[in-house]
């Protein structure tokens, strides 16, 4: 399939810029449908500007669909390793009832996932 540039005004500034046929064609390749919409330059402020806030709001982002426009406070409590005692923290408040792990205690403790059994020959 053979491409052609393209012209195309920026939505947010209202730049004209071209869509090359060589992006064009690697838009294609990547199985992308539709067309840029902003100029190479307004991309890579929109790109800049959303990672400088997710590191200074201090919210995780889990996606368009989470609650809160997808960014969700994590809250993380401190408890002790029932193992080793280290300190560490977890994003559940710890009641006593059942042990807390460290990442390479839980390692070593969780249970192993569950296997299908083999499959049976008939005859």
């Amino acid at each position: 399939m053979a491409f052609a540039d393209k012209q195309i005004s920026c939505r947010d500034c209202s730049v004209h810029f071209v869509f090359t046929a060589g992006e064009q064609e690697f838009y294609a390749n990547k199985g992308l449908m539709n067309e840029p919409t902003r100029c190479p330059s307004c991309r890579t402020s929109r790109r800049q500007s959303q990672s400088s806030l997710q590191e200074s709001d201090g919210f995780i982002r889990y996606g368009n669909f989470a609650s809160f426009g997808g960014k969700t406070p994590r809250q993380m409590h401190p408890a002790a390793c029932a193992e080793c005692n280290q300190m560490t923290e977890v994003p559940f408040v710890p009641r006593g009832e059942r042990p807390v792990y460290c990442s390479q205690c839980y390692a070593k403790v969780k249970p192993p996932l569950p296997r299908d059994p083999a499959p049976v020959a008939r005859p």
